[in-house]
């Protein structure tokens, strides 16, 4: 008897070639779209609101002559991810809420939607691989970096558990993605020309100071530059082995900087953040380098090379520590090499992992830049996600 799969289809080609996959596989596979937003404010035109993914979900699953459903999942969505999300940006952090969809909705929420079709799978269209190994009598799920490193998107299932990961397929996590299109025109599917999804999981692309004013109210407040020669990038930072000051922010007080302009809200911006400052008739571009959201005071610098920008370490508090292979898990004391990254896209980075009784301090081989509160940082042992964590500071 053929294994029931399942998938999340999402109008796109690549849940589309994922499903048309599982069937050629031999599985029985079920179509579920989720409903996940309602709200346009924010949303720009161009994108297409999920009225449009539905037809074409729904358009697959007649092509792969499979059964579909649609769920709604908007009130936990909003409540898990996006209600999240705005608290975030109120408190002057930065979060990922296509990590925290995959870990409250995808992989939690979605689950549960699927219980009553009884699958022994759960399917997505992600980029990723998952292999199986077994020490002993204990079986070990290893999540693995798609095979097209353009659209790796192991990054944003950083958040999984083992058990999360037993009960998931990712069909196209081999492929590249022209492959994936390639497939999708020679077998005709309705997805094969569709655009790539941007933007917020599930939303879209969106102008974010809009899109927040949902929630955030506009409150005006000053710009001021650092200067590069700043006398606190000297003083700090300098002993590794001082892991506190040397993982911390820089910070900046009323006395520093020149006033330049005017912003409509603090929360709305971060750390690296170039567009939106509306400051001009500098000789190189300024970038954000720190907020302060309880005095509404946002600090730059002009240009990339900006010291402000860039950071050797950061901390994540244990409570925010997550390991994917909870049997790696590190003790008080321990120090391990791993490559590290702290955003999508973003190419791993040599680091080295210390962890204390108070947090893990990530210290990097090369300053990184654009280190803010409220991003994740994942890492990897080759192509293996091992674990990863939300930065405190």
């Amino acid at each position: 008897m053929a294994k029931r799969v399942v998938i999340g289809l999402s109008g796109g080609v690549d849940s589309s070639v994922a499903a048309w996959l599982l069937r050629e596989q031999g599985y029985e596979v079920i179509g579920l779209f989720m409903v996940n937003w309602h709200d346009r404010t924010g949303i720009i035109e161009a994108d297409c609101p999920w009225e449009e993914d539905v037809v074409f979900a729904e358009l697959v699953a007649k092509k792969l002559d499979i059964p579909f459903h649609v769920v709604d999942l908007s009130v936990p969505y909003r409540k898990r991810v996006m209600d999240y999300m705005f608290s975030e940006y109120e408190k002057g952090r930065t979060p990922n809420p296509d990590v925290l969809c995959n870990r409250e909705i995808k992989f939690d929420e979605f689950f549960r939607a699927a219980e009553p079709y009884r699958p022994d799978f759960v399917a997505t269209g992600h980029y990723c691989r998952k292999e199986i190994t077994q020490e002993g009598d204990r079986v070990i799920y290893h999540l693995l970096a798609g095979a097209d490193p353009d659209k790796e998107q192991s990054y944003f299932l950083c958040q999984l558990s083992q058990h999360q990961l037993a009960g998931t397929l990712f069909p196209i996590g081999h492929l590249c993605k022209p492959e994936v299109r390639e497939i999708a025109a020679r077998e005709g599917l309705p997805t094969a020309r569709r655009k790539d999804s941007q933007g917020i999981c599930f939303v879209g692309k969106v102008h974010l100071p809009v899109f927040l004013q949902q929630k955030l109210a506009v409150k005006e407040g000053n710009i001021f530059e650092i200067p590069p020669d700043h006398p606190m990038y000297d003083r700090q930072k300098k002993d590794p082995e001082e892991l506190e000051s040397f993982c911390a922010p820089w910070t900046y007080g009323k006395e520093d900087g020149t006033w330049v302009g005017k912003h409509r809200g603090a929360h709305f911006f971060t750390v690296g953040q170039r567009k939106g400052l509306n400051v001009g008739g500098k000789e190189d571009p300024l970038f954000v380098l720190a907020t302060d959201v309880k005095q509404n005071r946002v600090y730059t610098g002009q240009g990339q090379s900006h010291p402000g920008l860039y950071r050797p370490g950061l901390k994540i508090i244990p409570e925010e520590i997550h390991w994917i292979r909870d049997d790696r898990v590190m003790e008080p004391g321990e120090k391990r090499n791993y490559r590290v990254r702290i955003r999508y896209r973003q190419p791993l980075q040599q680091a080295t992992l210390q962890m204390t009784a108070t947090g893990m301090y990530i210290l990097f081989e090369k300053k990184q830049r654009g280190i803010a509160a409220g991003q994740f940082a994942a890492w990897y042992d080759g192509d293996e996600l091992i674990g990863s964590g939300v930065i405190h500071r």
